[in-house]
């Protein structure tokens, strides 16, 4: 236990290397109720993701829960953000020498999806917990980088002071959300772009002439469906310019066990040939897509990526789903959809005094918005 040195009474932080160290009703108190909650960091934990190191951090007033915190510490790639040519020659060089384009960060909140913190009470007391724990971290494993990753605008308040403490605040890849104020799928087309009604409609009325495509949605997968799936989806992360986070199939199998109820896969076949996939999280009013994958073979000849979305947003609206959140990247198409953009921010420094000055200007030209013409056009429609 380390305590946090103030004028008030002492905070006390707990720092632990798997969730379930500590009290799930300590942590459910005080960590935002979202769906990746505690039982989505015990399927992190118990996935093998290798790349990763998670630590979390309870802070506590007296006996009384007052703060909580995920953590991974990582060997981040600097070139995540980069698409294109110079995608290849970072490559490349990457093949050559593994670690130069690498650094060790320790980063608050997820690999995947958004971030979290729980605060109670003081915010600016919860969050000089939170740092101290984060410098402990750091010190002992040698990190050069902190960061806060993923935050949206509601944790300004508590995340924004850390620019006076060496943080630079940089725009992270926005995500995609879909108010459903719709009663079926022909008033959502309706809501459209004339032009891009027309395609829609000519794509649908292609593939459905073509192919009969079976649907099938499952609250867990086994056996042969789990390697199809875990297939497919190593074949998008393989495609995909711009991967963060590689996971294990074991996360596949975990997340439905550790989170019953709240997990979907969509699973569409053509001629019982698994085509694509969606692994969902789903609550009373709100579905977030987590991973898909297609069967690049034939996806373009059935469009099977507006296929899945026509699929989703009918299931959504069967259900009563009020918003349907969908990943971040390939921007373009969710722009034509109607999707809305939110903004997402990351707060970083780097702990070494002298380098901090060029890592902040690399920051800026390694923008994620540099390297994707489509985010440009969709930050158009953020609100921020």
């Amino acid at each position: 236990m380390a305590s946090d040195r103030s004028d008030k009474p002492l905070l006390k932080t707990l720092i632990a290397r798997r969730v379930s160290e500590i009290p799930a009703e300590d942590w459910n108190k005080v960590f935002p109720d979202v769906l990746e909650g505690y039982d989505f960091y015990r399927t992190l934990d118990d996935s093998g993701l290798g790349q990763f190191t998670f630590y979390y951090i309870m802070v506590y007033d007296g006996e009384a829960p007052a703060g909580a915190a995920a953590c991974f510490l990582m060997k981040y790639p600097l070139d995540t953000s980069i698409r294109g040519p110079l995608k290849h020659i970072t490559n490349s060089v990457r093949k050559r020498l593994p670690d130069i384009l690498s650094v060790s960060a320790l980063i608050c909140g997820m690999p995947l999806g958004s971030g979290g913190i729980g605060i109670s009470g003081d915010t600016a007391a919860v969050m000089d917990a939170i740092l101290r724990g984060m410098e402990q971290i750091a010190a002992e494993k040698k990190a050069a980088i902190l960061a806060f990753k993923d935050f949206d605008k509601s944790y300004a308040k508590a995340l924004d002071p850390l620019r006076k403490r060496g943080f630079s605040k940089l725009d992270s890849l926005p995500y995609a959300e879909l108010e459903i104020r719709f009663k079926d799928f022909e008033e959502y087309l309706k809501s459209l772009s004339g032009a891009t009604r027309y395609d829609l409609r000519r794509k649908f009325k292609k593939a459905d002439n073509l192919v009969k495509i079976g649907l099938e949605i499952a609250d867990r997968i086994e056996g042969g469906v789990l390697q199809d799936v875990y297939d497919l989806y190593l074949d998008t992360v393989a495609k995909h310019d711009m991967g963060f986070e590689l996971l294990t199939a074991d996360f596949f199998r975990n997340i439905s066990a550790n989170m019953p109820g709240k997990v979907k896969f969509f699973l569409w076949r053509i001629e019982g040939k698994l085509a694509a996939f969606q692994l969902s999280l789903v609550s009373d009013d709100v579905m977030i897509d987590y991973y898909v994958g297609f069967d690049y073979s034939i996806a373009h000849k059935y469009h099977l990526y507006f296929i899945r979305f026509r699929d989703s947003l009918n299931w959504c609206i069967e259900h009563g789903i009020k918003k349907y959140e969908i990943g971040a990247t390939g921007y373009e198409p969710k722009r034509r959809l109607d999707f809305d953009f939110r903004p997402l921010y990351i707060y970083a420094k780097f702990r070494n005094r002298m380098i901090r000055p060029i890592f902040n200007l690399m920051c800026r030209f390694l923008s994620f918005e540099n390297f994707d013409p489509d985010l440009k056009k969709a930050k158009k429609k953020i609100s921020r």
